[in-house]
């Protein structure tokens, strides 16, 4: 115990020496500082320098680099091309259009470096006398800025490298970036670029977008009013924009006039003249020209940033030239289809819901589409009633003009590939991207309908049935759960005849692809619907999965369509072909992977003969007869409860192309039994573009898909006969290897002319000679494409 007690003793000991060491060594520091010697005031002012200049010295490894300042006063933006070397788009930062500063206005000039940066010429970019007076301006109260012209610039195009936060560390970060900028570029460069990247609000950028959306004029045809205004924003944008405060900016716009008199840049007489007159701003927002081909153009966007981001490359600034698979000539057959089909279908929806009946407030449809908008929920939030918030929204008119613009537009989907490459060949994403950018080929998921019904078939013949065999038109049953029963139906009452698989696709029966998913199982099917293309969107497997109920994309469903095509391969589709540097240099290319084995040619192609009669005789007929199209095709219409929903995909050996037609809400349908079929919705669109691909040899009316080759002597007569009554046969060619860088409703189909009640039995002829007959018949060029009749016409059919 005494031990311890010694113990703490000693220690308390040791300490007290301890504090009393430090008391007395810090009360000397004291003294020092109340009275230092000339040594130590010498020796700390020498320190504050050297510390700054240590500091400063840290901080230039952690600004941009020279080559980087090189590449930014130089930005080159991604240029987009098509296969054939057509301008698609250009992938800008921002919306500006670079001008040289000859083509500029003098006036511009004079103001910004009157008002801005006055000895411009005279230093290296830093003012050691505007940064001091700014300093001392500061330090009494009236805060000023003293950032030279190269030091904004430095600020405006390292935004992120630089900050913008009011610190030391910024301005020394901002400092040494403009001294590297005056070392690597002249005067009339640093100003070049100052006025092609200095913003001015409103998504414009640089003076030549700044004098159109301001002026309505272009950067050179500037006067001294309009240059001393645009000036005058750059000490705010939006505390002088000209638009919204009016009086800030033309007081802003004379102080610039009064700078550029006090740099005898102007006279006080012309001072006086000028400062009187009004604004006279003419404004009018700049948008970017949107392309032939923008839902293509914004996919691709996601996909090169990507890979910008694996390679080291950026999009905005490296002038990297994307070269693509799409075609400009079909994507104009394209777009012009589209527009003239969508024009012809908004008449009729106009003419549907122009009825009271129809769009009226005592609808239940239209309250639930006024309870579900903005506006009333907004209006509830406020404190109203439901019932008072529906009588206000259901009495502005303009409200519910708006409502029904935008629930009653007709849109459109359309996607064309090569199905032997996977090449996109045209993507049309809405009818008018700049007032719906929402793209239904590849982000819409609505319900296929009977489009869906081929991979029914194709599980079938896979399985081993034939298009030969029969089933008989009658009721289906299927119970699909304890208590559940589904009952599909088609446009007329079962037959009770039996009815080949053949004639049940081409005529589209419900009841016989309903009874076939029974026999063959619908998650099989789902299954090769995966296999084939169907990668994105889930299938569920139950048995009204025959008739499309699961929703899925159209670039999905095309895709899968290419692989009947491809002989039972799917592809994946392809945008770009190739990479290439500012200089035309090669970085990299892309071509498609082999195949993945979705299904065995032979069943592929048994698929795709049964397909053809879906043209020749079915609900796709007016593919020949209206559409005048001689080609060896294939394809399948669609058409889903109540006429949401509008298919139609066409296949031909060399393209592949497939409209979705409908509106965005599935609410609402066109309420009328012919146009809401895809037969006369969907198909025009695809029989219009297949019509013009044909008529100018952009795909070959000669070509046939090729059955299997088999062995045996019948093989060899057909060959023989086909080498003396068809052309020499067109050499496709093979993929290549890619090369990579590190509730629900049950659809009803058009009835189209359908099977007859009765179907007698197929003659049963010379096969050769049919086949013979069909070689002669389909290998003829295709006819001229037929005036379609508009749809204006049959409004009265809706009355």
């Amino acid at each position: 115990m005494a031990s311890i007690r010694s113990l703490f003793c000693d220690l308390k000991r040791a300490a007290t020496r301890i504090a009393t060491g430090l008391s007395s060594r810090l009360a000397g520091t004291l003294d020092a500082l109340r009275y230092p010697t000339r040594r130590e005031v010498i020796g700390t002012l020498l320190a504050v320098p050297a510390v700054l200049l240590l500091y400063v010295l840290i901080l230039i490894p952690f600004t941009p680099s020279i080559s980087n300042i090189r590449k930014a006063s130089s930005e080159q933006p991604a240029q987009v091309l098509s296969a054939d070397g057509k301008k698609l788009a250009e992938f800008k930062q921002s919306n500006r259009e670079w001008v040289a500063l000859s083509e500029i206005s003098p006036q511009v000039i004079n103001a910004l470096i009157a008002t801005e940066d006055h000895r411009f010429y005279d230093h290296f970019g830093l003012d050691w006398r505007r940064t001091a007076a700014a300093a001392l301006n500061s330090f009494s109260g009236d805060r000023q800025g003293g950032s030279t012209l190269t030091q904004q610039l430095a600020r405006n195009l390292y935004p992120e490298a630089i900050g913008r936060a009011p610190t030391l560390t910024r301005k020394i970060k901002e400092a040494i970036t403009a001294l590297k900028i005056e070392a690597v570029h002249s005067k009339d460069e640093i100003l070049e670029t100052y006025l092609n990247t200095v913003p001015f609000l409103y998504n414009a950028y640089g003076i030549e977008m700044a004098a159109r959306t301001y002026f309505d004029t272009s950067a050179d045809q500037l006067d001294v009013l309009q240059s001393a205004t645009l000036v005058g924003m750059l000490k705010g944008n939006s505390y002088y924009n000209p638009v919204l405060n009016p009086e800030r900016a033309l007081q802003r716009r004379n102080t610039v006039l009064k700078q550029m008199v006090k740099r005898e840049k102007l006279t006080a007489k012309q001072f006086d003249s000028l400062s009187k007159k009004p604004l006279r701003i003419d404004f009018e927002r700049q948008t970017e020209p949107p392309g032939p081909a923008p839902h293509f153009a914004r996919q691709l966007r996601k996909w090169l940033i990507a890979w910008a981001d694996r390679n080291g490359y950026s999009i905005h600034g490296d002038g990297l030239v994307v070269r693509t698979t799409i075609d400009s000539r079909l994507q104009a057959a394209a777009n012009q289809v589209v527009t003239r089909q969508g024009n012809g279908l908004q008449n009729i929806a106009n003419a549907a819901w122009g009825r009271r009946s129809a769009w009226s407030t005592d609808s239940s449809l239209v309250q639930v589409f006024i309870r579900e908008s903005p506006e009333y929920g907004a209006a509830i939030a406020m404190g109203r009633t439901p019932e008072q918030s529906m009588q206000e929204l259901q009495a502005d008119k303009a409200f519910m003009l708006a409502l029904k613009r935008q629930k009653t537009l007709i849109q459109i989907g359309f996607l064309a590939i090569d199905p032997r490459n996977g090449h996109v060949k045209a993507w049309v994403g809405s009818r008018d991207f700049e007032q719906e950018a929402f793209d239904h080929v590849q982000q819409a998921r609505r319900q296929p309908g009977s489009t869906f019904k081929p991979f029914v078939y194709g599980e079938a013949f896979r399985q081993g049935a034939s298009p030969d065999d029969r089933l008989i038109d009658q009721a289906v049953e299927i119970h699909v759960g304890d208590t559940e029963v589904w009952r599909p139906t088609d446009g007329a009452p079962p037959s009770g005849e039996a009815i080949t698989l053949s004639d049940g696709l081409a005529y589209s029966k419900n009841t016989i692809t309903a009874q076939l998913i029974e026999q063959v199982g619908p998650a099989k099917v789902a299954k090769l619907a995966r296999h084939m293309g169907v990668r994105q969107s889930k299938l569920e497997a139950v048995p009204s999965l025959a008739l499309g109920t699961s929703p899925v994309t159209l670039k999905e469903m095309v895709a899968a369509y290419g692989t009947i095509a491809n002989g039972g391969g799917y592809l994946e589709p392809l945008l770009v072909t190739r990479i290439e540097d500012r200089d035309g240099q090669v970085i990299e290319e892309f071509s498609p992977e082999d195949a993945d084995i979705a299904l065995e040619p032979d069943v592929a192609y048994t698929l795709l003969d049964s397909m053809r009669g879906v043209i020749n005789r079915g609900t796709g007929r007016d593919i020949r007869t209206r559409y005048g199209i001689r080609a060896d095709v294939a394809g399948k219409t669609g058409t889903t409860q109540d006429n949401a929903d509008g298919w139609f995909i066409l296949m031909h050996r060399q393209l592949v192309a497939g409209a979705w037609v409908g509106f965005n809400d599935s609410r609402v349908t066109l309420r009328s039994d012919y146009w809401g079929q895809g037969a006369h919705s969907a198909l025009p669109i695809v029989g219009g573009f297949f019509a013009n691909a044909l008529r100018a040899r952009l795909i070959d009316p000669g070509v046939r898909f090729a059955a299997p080759e088999d062995s045996g002597l019948w093989a060899r007569i057909r060959d023989w006969f086909r080498s003396l009554l068809s052309p020499e046969p067109v050499a496709e060619p093979k993929p290549q290897r890619s090369v990579k860088p590190a509730r629900k409703q049950e659809p009803r189909e058009e009835p189209a002319t359908p099977a007859p009640a009765v179907l007698p039995p197929q003659p049963q002829g010379d096969p050769l000679q049919e086949k013979i007959d069909q070689i002669m018949t389909e290998s003829n060029e295709a006819e001229p494409l037929q005036t379609d009749p508009s749809p204006a016409e049959k409004v009265e059919t809706l009355r």
